[in-house]
């Protein structure tokens, strides 16, 4: 991409008039395979005291049950891994994994419970299907039988999400019973550009639509996003890649930053 070595240089690329900031570490991370982005590793209960593993949790997987706001809203997920505290009773209340993973239908089907008060013959296999860190553990959905049939994008999980849901090949849930309150759906607004200060960068065209189609309004405003005005909120592109404003989502369970173009797509 002939835009991708211009984004790059984060310290000049900046929404909305807005200073820029330093703080880059320099480190190279190493990209990872399309199975493995958006993982995440959960040990708030140390585990291992238990003789289990970590969790390991794969938004891919979950990403075609809910949306995210359903999670993260409803249930209460935070958005960075280890900052929820959950615990096995949390989950035996009926919280946090405990909410769909109850033993009870979700989509047509039953859902394996996440933590049991009753420990039986087998349990063990039961519950190394989340704690399956270090562990040898054959998994019931592989990442290519689920992704297979789905659009195809070149970065993170190497699936166009948006494409899938609009598409309905796949069907995240945007209400859990029980859990998420009921409440009339607020108007979309219309999608806008978003004008770097790079000359002859591409301007962004940011969609409200397929943000609320995952996320509701909830998820960025106002914890992410303060204002719901554009241009109330000042940031830059050294922000976004330290993992805050865009940079929460994008690059961790979103498509990752080094896919310039999906946003950037409006020729100046």
């Amino acid at each position: 991409m002939r835009y991708l070595g211009i984004a790059l240089l984060a310290g000049f690329l900046v929404f909305a008039g807005s200073p820029t900031v330093s703080g880059q570490t320099g480190i190279k991370k190493k990209r990872s395979s399309a199975q493995d982005y958006g993982k995440v590793v959960i040990n708030t209960a140390n585990s291992e005291r238990y003789g289990l593993g970590p969790v390991q949790f794969d938004h891919w997987l979950h990403r075609t049950k809910t949306t995210c706001r359903v999670c993260h809203v409803d249930i209460g997920f935070a958005m960075k891994a280890g900052g929820t505290g959950i615990r096995a009773e949390d989950n035996m209340a009926g919280y946090y994994c405990g909410s769909c993973h109850n033993g009870k239908p979700f989509q047509g089907k039953v859902v394996f419970e996440s933590c049991s008060r009753e420990f039986r013959t087998g349990e063990l296999k039961r519950c190394e299907r989340c704690h399956s860190l270090g562990k040898q553990v054959k998994l019931e959905n592989s990442f290519a039988a689920v992704t297979g049939d789905l659009p195809k994008e070149r970065y993170g999980n190497g699936i166009d999400w948006v494409k899938a849901e609009s598409a309905g090949a796949v069907k995240p849930v945007r209400h859990l019973e029980g859990v998420s309150p009921r409440a009339s759906s607020l108007p979309v607004q219309k999608d806008f550009l978003l004008n770097p200060k790079v000359a002859g960068m591409p301007e962004i065209i940011f969609s409200h639509q397929k943000h609320t189609a995952w996320n509701g309004c909830q998820v960025c405003h106002p914890e992410i996003f303060i204002g719901v005005k554009k241009g109330t909120t000042k940031y830059s592109m050294v922000e976004i890649f330290d993992g805050k404003f865009c940079g929460v989502c994008h690059g961790k369970v979103a498509f990752p930053l080094m896919d310039c173009e999906r946003c950037h797509t409006q020729p100046v």
